[in-house]
């Protein structure tokens, strides 16, 4: 492992840069958490977790809707770290999920730095923060280090393999313990966020390539595969999927090029991203070059840099920091290239600051002075750390600028493009400047009317918004379809998070995307729909799956049509869908379990057509 001070260089390392590197990594730690939290909110998709953490408390598995096994939360690890933190005796989850992605955000942006001191352990220079200034300068940045998602815990893995992996490459000599532990890491990336299971998965092959026994290779990938792969055994037996639901709702497989190239525009022309991008390139590479010069001018004094010996030329081409820089580099390319070739997100830089933040990690710290002397590291080095202090300026400036002068304004409508800040859309809605609880979110559109109508609907009604943002219609059950004193009511509404943490976990919560309601998350695309909510699922089909009245005559709101509500009925019928309902709803049997398991890739790809008519006739083979 590289430490601040190392014997193997000769070179007695003063107190000063390590001083210097402490120092900017409370300074940038500091400011990141004080402008996240002056922008601390939680948002409607960050407390969808919640709803699945109230199950877990309650007893009810991990479930959005009890009863109904769909897992509605894209990071796994996430839901299970907030509801551990959740079992403190105390706590709150609302407040336990800001300050747990607060911490973790924080965390990141330290080790980022860390990291950087491991890249250049053999050299005597000053390391000033560079790229964790530019990240923590955009307001996406701060705004999504609290937000209640697992934007925080995906940088912080990301930058902890960026520390562990350095670690790694600058030790020469074989040290099973920390290889295992890092590992162990790169496995949790697909537990973390589905598509990091390729950069776990490179990093686990990365650890592979060195020359070792069979065994050991054998155990390490036992450590990094075993976790996910049980989960991913539970997972399709007890979902009957192979992914999380939202993967499905969101078709996380499609390609919607056009769409991922206006999102990628939406973050890069607002904060003239290439200029800060084109000035810590120049600043890499200077600190690069001063980083060779220095170890070739420490050799002519008789050192032995640290890492520079190797057993064999192959372990020394792989296991160097050079690879690991590249490794990143080019993860942040192919995880680019995923975001935009899926259509990016909704939300506007969310997706996109996993890959800014592995970009800038070859250059969250860039040297810019020398402490041992010319003589020590060399004219050229000093030339170079010299030189990078000009473009360090420049993203100091441009970070300043971008943090005082671009304002978050009010946001009450979506615009063309389906992008938009949500933390400015939720504020101007809500009246609240930072929503955090459940209850901020009370004065949204609906929200007050939703409560009322659950007090005055019949038990067990089906509640759908209408146009009015103030009035919600129900549709009461069949009579037929009471099977107990309180049948459970059932909301169908698309903000998933704020519904359901406002009603009790006896309501059902379901929504037309289809997060929480995989009838909805298996139907086919709509073309040239906003991305993250291209799916919408008729309430027709939810008043035939959920048998309520399907007449007007007998109380079904009139529009409604009940020829579509009878097509779906009979669309419900399909074996198909039927076993897709199946296999999330009803006691969970051995037998069921090992089904889920077999069915669950291709049970992933089925779609239905939104339209019930159609729908029938796909199955059947006929209109009825």
């Amino acid at each position: 492992m590289s430490r601040f001070t190392s014997r193997d260089t000769g070179i007695r390392r003063t107190s000063a840069p390590r001083v210097v590197l402490i120092a900017g990594a409370v300074i940038v730690s500091l400011i990141l958490a004080w402008g996240a939290w002056q922008r601390r909110w939680i948002s409607d998709d960050g407390l969808i977790v919640l709803r699945t953490i109230r199950n877990l408390l309650a007893g009810n598995g991990p479930v959005f809707n009890a009863g109904e096994r769909v897992e509605a939360n894209t990071s796994t690890l996430w839901t299970y770290l907030v509801y551990l933190a959740s079992l403190i005796p105390g706590t709150n989850p609302e407040i336990v999920v800001l300050v747990l992605a607060l911490v973790l955000s924080v965390c990141a942006v330290v080790l980022a730095v860390l990291g950087g001191a491991r890249l250049y352990a053999n050299s005597t220079m000053y390391l000033v923060p560079a790229g964790v200034i530019a990240y923590i300068a955009l307001p996406p940045a701060r705004d999504f280090a609290t937000s209640g998602l697992e934007s925080g815990l995906v940088i912080a893995w990301i930058a902890l393999l960026w520390w562990s992996l350095l670690g790694w490459a600058r030790t020469s000599e074989h040290v099973a313990r920390s290889t295992l532990g890092i590992a162990f890491i790169a496995g949790l990336g697909p537990l973390v966020r589905p598509e990091l299971a390729v950069i776990g998965g490179l990093a686990i092959i990365l650890l592979l390539l060195p020359r070792a026994s069979w065994h050991f290779r054998g155990a390490i990938v036992l450590f990094a595969g075993a976790i996910p792969v049980l989960y991913q055994i539970f997972r399709m037996g007890y979902y009957g999927l192979p992914y999380p639901n939202t993967a499905v709702a969101k078709d996380a497989g499609g390609a919607k090029w056009d769409q991922g190239w206006v999102y990628l525009l939406d973050l890069w022309n607002p904060y003239l991203l290439w200029l800060p991008l084109v000035a810590l390139a120049i600043a890499g590479v200077l600190g690069w070059w001063s980083l060779r010069a220095s170890n070739g001018a420490a050799k002519v004094a008789g050192s032995v840099i640290a890492g520079a010996e190797s057993e064999e030329p192959t372990k020394r081409s792989i296991r160097s920091a050079t690879t690991v820089v590249v490794f990143f580099i080019v993860n942040a390319i192919i995880l680019g290239l995923y975001v935009v070739r899926v259509g990016g997100d909704f939300m506007h830089g969310r997706t996109l600051l996993p890959v800014l933040f592995m970009l800038l990690l070859p250059v969250a710290v860039v040297p810019v002075a020398i402490s041992g002397g010319v003589r020590a590291v060399g004219k050229r080095a000093t030339v170079a750390t010299t030189a990078a202090i000009v473009p360090l300026l420049v993203v100091v400036v441009w970070s300043g600028v971008i943090a005082a002068t671009v304002k978050s304004e009010a946001v009450e409508y979506i615009p063309e493009d389906g992008i938009i800040d949500e933390r400015s859309f939720y504020r101007a809605k809500t009246g609240v400047d930072h929503p955090i609880r459940a209850v901020d979110y009370l004065d949204y559109p609906r929200m007050r009317s939703m409560l009322l109508a659950l007090e005055t609907a019949p038990n067990g009604s089906v509640l759908l918004p209408t146009a009015d943002e103030g009035t919600w219609f129900f549709v009461p059950l069949k009579p037929e379809a009471v099977q107990a004193e309180q049948p459970r009511a059932t909301v169908f509404y698309a903000q998933l998070g704020m519904s359901s943490m406002l009603t009790p976990l006896d309501v059902r919560n379901l929504d037309s995307i289809g997060l929480s309601y995989p009838l909805a998350a298996h139907t086919e695309r709509i073309e040239n729909g906003r991305i993250g909510h291209d799916k919408h699922l008729y309430p027709d089909w939810l008043i035939a799956d959920a048998g309520a009245v399907d007449t007007w005559e007998a109380g079904m709101v009139r529009f409604l049509d009940p020829e579509w509500v009878a097509n779906a009925q009979r669309a419900l019928e399909c074996p198909q869908t039927e076993n897709l309902l199946a296999a999330y709803r009803g006691p969970l049997t051995v037998r069921k379990f090992v089904r889920n398991i077999v069915n669950a890739v291709p049970r992933s790809s089925y779609r239905i057509d939104r339209n019930p008519a159609d729908a029938i006739e796909t199955c059947f083979g006929k209109r009825e």
